[in-house]
C-alpha cells in the first residue's frame, strides 16, 4: 500500500482500528481542500506478476541474478575508485556508499576487494552508465539499464537483442516519462503494515508503498528515491534487515496487462537482454 505518512499517522491516532485492514494495496492521501480527517482512496497496482515469478522458478536463474548483482557492484566500485581518486573508502565517500550498498545486497567481501584492486590496474576499463528505452508487444515498454566499458559494443548488442525479437528501440525520453524513479526494499518475509509505518515515521520517511513480493511470503517496499536509505533503516529497526535488499528502480505509472502471446514475446526480449553482460537490469510496465 502507498501511504502519505503524515496523513495516515493522523488517522491512526484518531482511531483504534488499523488504517491498513484492506483486501489489496491502496493509495491513501489527504485532499488539500478537505478537513484534516478526510481521505481519498484509490487502488494501487501490484508491481509483480509472472515476469518475476518465471525467473524465480529455477535455481539456475536465481544464481544468474546473483551473478548479475555481483558484476554490477564490481563495475560500480571500479568507477568509484577511478572517479574518486582513492581506493580508501574513508577518503572516497562515493566508494564508501557503494561498499555499504554492496554488502546490503549480499555481495561477497572478496568480490568487493577484487574490484577495488582491479580499479588500480592500468588495463582496467573505464565504465559508463547508459539507459535505453524500447517498445515490445501489445503496448509493453522497457527501460534497459547498462554499465559498460565499450559503448559501441553495448549499443549494438542491445539493439540486436530487441530487434531480433521484434521489439523496437524508442526515442530518448519517450518511455521514461511513463515511469517513476523509486527506492525499492525487498524483504524476505511478510511485514506488519502498521509497524512498518510507525518505523518509517520515526526515520523521517514521508512516503511508502508496501506490496506483496515476487515470491510467496515476501514483501516489497517502494519509497521516494531520496528516502531509500532511511526506509531501509526503518526496515532494520523492526528486525527485518537480515536478507533485505535495497535498490533504485523505475516503476510504471500505468501497468499494462498483456495477453498470453504478447507476454511470452516480451519475456523473450527481456531474456535476450539479460543475457548480455553489459545489461544490468530491464524494467517494464507489464502487470501480469
Amino acid at each position: 500500500m502507498k501511504c502519505a505518512i503524515t496523513s495516515v499517522a493522523a488517522a491512526l491516532l484518531l482511531s483504534s482500528t488499523s488504517a491498513f485492514t484492506v483486501q489489496q494495496p491502496t493509495t491513501i492521501s489527504r485532499t488539500s481542500s478537505c478537513s484534516p480527517n478526510h481521505y481519498t482512496t484509490r487502488l494501487s497496482p501490484l508491481f509483480m506478476g509472472r515476469a518475476a515469478a518465471v525467473r524465480a522458478q529455477t535455481k539456475g536463474k536465481t544464481d544468474a541474478k546473483k551473478a548479475k548483482v555481483n558484476a554490477f557492484y564490481g563495475k560500480k566500485i571500479i568507477m568509484a575508485v577511478k572517479q574518486g581518486g582513492s581506493p580508501d573508502p574513508q577518503a572516497n565517500r562515493q566508494l564508501a556508499e557503494l561498499i555499504k550498498a554492496a554488502k546490503i545486497n549480499n555481495v561477497p567481501a572478496d568480490n568487493i576487494s577484487r574490484a577495488i584492486k582491479r580499479a588500480s590496474e592500468k588495463d582496467a576499463g573505464d565504465f559508463s552508465e547508459a539507459t535505453f528505452e524500447a517498445y515490445g508487444h501489445g503496448g509493453a515498454s522497457f527501460i534497459i539499464n547498462v554499465l559498460s566499458d565499450n559503448s559501441n559494443r553495448c549499443t549494438a548488442d542491445v539493439k540486436l537483442a530487441v530487434s531480433k525479437n521484434n521489439g523496437k528501440i524508442a526515442e530518448s525520453g519517450s518511455v521514461l516519462f511513463m515511469y517513476d524513479f523509486k527506492g525499492k526494499i525487498e524483504i524476505p518475509s511478510e511485514v506488519d503494515e502498521e509497524e512498518l509505518l510507525m518505523a518509517a515515521i520515526d526515520n523521517d520517511v514521508d512516503d511508502m508503498e508496501l506490496v506483496d513480493g515476487d515470491d510467496e511470503g515476501t514483501s516489497i517496499v517502494y519509497t521516494d528515491s531520496k528516502e531509500t536509505a532511511a526506509m531501509f533503516e526503518a526496515v532494520k529497526s523492526i528486525g527485518l534487515g537480515e536478507g533485505a535488499k535495497m535498490s533504485l528502480t523505475h516503476v510504471s505509472k500505468a501497468p499494462l496487462e498483456c495477453n498470453d502471446e504478447d507476454f511470452e514475446n516480451n519475456m523473450a526480449i527481456i531474456d535476450a537482454l539479460e543475457e548480455l553482460d553489459d545489461v544490468d537490469s530491464v524494467e517494464h510496465n507489464m502487470s501480469n
